[in-house]
């Protein structure tokens, strides 16, 4: 019997879920071998990326042992020191387990051209980001809501999924927050010792303390809190890891790593499955039921262009053969722009594997959200030697979490391994300018307050600069903060590219489930946000497979 509040899914859930051990993970491997030796040419579904809405999309499916799941994934294993031990995510900034991009010279940041980044590894973002689990604000949710007629990504509806899903190691908070399902959450352990001084020094200001990042402040219009994170005993909770290792021993689920999806295959306008290169070659694989991409809001509208769906005269200019006239295709970039602030510090302080806090905030009064995010922590002895400083110290990281600013993702060529181009075009909009610069004027504030004097010797950067100044700081200095998004968004108007359902506009047996189907980027980061869509379209295709009574396989299959 489904439990009150429960998914379709979720009733064929095992009672216990492995645990990790050295035996399950022989298991799993032994498995995984013999699936991949003996690919087939067919899956009842395909998941394209394995992040954290893909991620959870493929291990929700395999749930029902009579379905079977192909999960595509571009790069290598997780199972690596740097994934796992928490306090080492930053070393995976530029290696392997990265996809290097570069936006186009933007003129509001003096011309650079700056760089950023997606994970490329078994989980995606959720095995090289911080940790942060944060949920998004009300404000969005509801407005996902707006935008796509359906109540179902309004707010109450997610924090229902929220609870459901939880595995909240903190005070208890009914009304918020759930305890044990698949994801372990806990407040930031054994903060770092000034951080009683940096939350008397936010107090100071007037700011709001809440007893967690994801209760009542995703309500309110501002505030701070201890960060919410999904570390336990230091090691690392990537989506991956709780979402579809679980199931990899069993014979449904087939995990492909190194494989990159190159370009959807079609029969009219409908997706029968998957391009992929893959040990050298390429090969095609088909989708009985439905082909997901959950590739994230760069390589999603990519791999829709390659494949004919887009803006007609852009496919038509690379001699691409249209499928489907979708403008909005690439359309609607954003991020959230972030600027750094640096204190050196008195007496060198223990870092921490993820920021000491969360503080939102607004720029103007009368907004009906936060528009700026800060994330305080500390930097080591290495990092202040590669600054040129003689210690470690204190840094704030703001950032813009309701950016107005769009940009655009293009292709650069017809050809799957030609790159894309990125118009990042952060702080075009002068809202966002005015976003950014009150970001760092509070900034400033908390850390030049006097209950942080102790712990604080001087000001690095930006100083105390006249405006015209301090606005060149942060063109000179703004960064990519890696939540891209809204790239295919969903939506009922003429640049949306899929509907509340998830569904590719005029394409059949095609659905999107990643940060790309965003209308607007969420409040914070946005690891937990893209479970949401997992969670959302892993119980639409349920519901719509009538997975919960009955095979899907074979004949009766649609």
């Amino acid at each position: 019997m489904k439990k009150e509040g429960q998914a379709p899914f979720e009733q064929n859930r095992p009672k216990s879920i492995p645990d990790g051990s050295a035996e399950f993970a022989e298991r799993v491997r032994i498995n995984q071998k013999k699936l991949r030796s003996e690919l087939k040419s067919q899956y009842d579904f395909i998941v394209c990326g394995s992040g954290s809405s893909g991620s959870v999309v493929a291990g929700r499916l395999a749930e029902n042992t009579d379905v079977s799941v192909l999960l595509i994934e571009a790069g290598g294993d997780d199972d690596v020191p740097t994934v796992n031990d928490a306090g080492r995510w930053v070393t995976n900034i530029g290696s392997e387990r990265y996809w290097h991009f570069q936006a186009e010279p933007n003129p509001y940041l003096n011309g650079r051209a700056i760089p950023m980044g997606m994970g490329k590894a078994l989980g995606g973002g959720s095995s090289i980001n911080a940790m942060i689990w944060a949920r998004g604000h009300k404000s969005d949710w509801d407005f996902f809501a707006s935008e796509t007629g359906d109540r179902g990504w309004g707010y109450e509806s997610v924090l229902d999924i929220y609870r459901r899903i939880e595995d909240w190691h903190g005070a208890p908070d009914p009304r918020y927050r759930g305890t044990g399902g698949p994801v372990f959450v806990q407040p930031l352990q054994d903060p770092n010792p000034a951080t009683p001084a940096l939350f008397e020094g936010i107090r100071s200001l007037g700011i709001e303390t809440f007893e967690n990042q994801n209760g009542r402040i995703m309500e309110a219009d501002g505030g701070a809190s201890v960060a919410d994170v999904r570390i336990r005993n230091g090691k690392r909770q990537s989506v991956f890891r709780s979402y579809v290792f679980p199931y990899m021993d069993r014979p449904n689920l087939t995990v492909l790593p190194h494989a990159l999806v190159t370009r959807l295959t079609f029969e009219d306008k409908r997706a029968t499955g998957v391009e992929i290169s893959y040990e050298g070659r390429v090969r095609s694989i088909r989708a009985g039921c439905e082909v997901i991409l959950s590739l994230g809001a760069i390589h999603t509208p990519k791999v829709l262009m390659q494949s004919g769906i887009g803006d007609q005269a852009e496919l038509n200019h690379f001699g691409i053969p249209v499928i489907q006239h979708l403008p909005g295709v690439g359309a609607g970039f954003q991020d959230h722009p972030g600027v750094c602030c640096l204190w050196e510090s008195s007496d060198s302080l223990p870092t921490r594997p993820a920021p000491e806090a969360v503080i939102y905030g607004k720029s103007v009064t009368g907004l009906g959200s936060p528009d700026f995010q800060i994330l305080p922590a500390v930097f080591s002895a290495g990092d202040a030697a590669s600054l040129g400083l003689p210690a470690g110290g204190w840094v704030l990281l703001g950032n813009v979490v309701q950016p107005k600013s769009r940009g655009r993702i293009r292709l650069a060529g017809s050809d799957p391994t030609d790159p894309v181009q990125i118009e990042a075009n952060y702080l075009c909009d002068p809202d966002d300018r005015k976003a950014v610069f009150a970001c760092v004027e509070l900034c400033r504030e908390i850390g030049n307050s006097g209950a942080l004097r102790p712990f604080v010797k001087r000001e690095i950067m930006p100083g105390n600069l006249e405006r015209p100044q301090l606005e060149n700081y942060i063109r000179d200095t703004a960064f990519s903060f890696w939540h891209q998004s809204s790239t295919a968004k969903m939506g009922r108007d003429s640049t949306s590219v899929v509907d509340g359902h998830l569904r590719v506009y005029g394409v059949d047996n095609l659905r999107i489930a990643d940060g790309s189907i965003m209308p607007r980027v969420t409040t914070g980061n946005t690891m937990a946000p893209c479970l949401i869509v997992g969670e959302r379209a892993a119980e639409i295709i349920w519901s719509q497979h009538h997975m919960g009574t009955a095979s899907v396989s074979g004949s009766d299959r649609l």
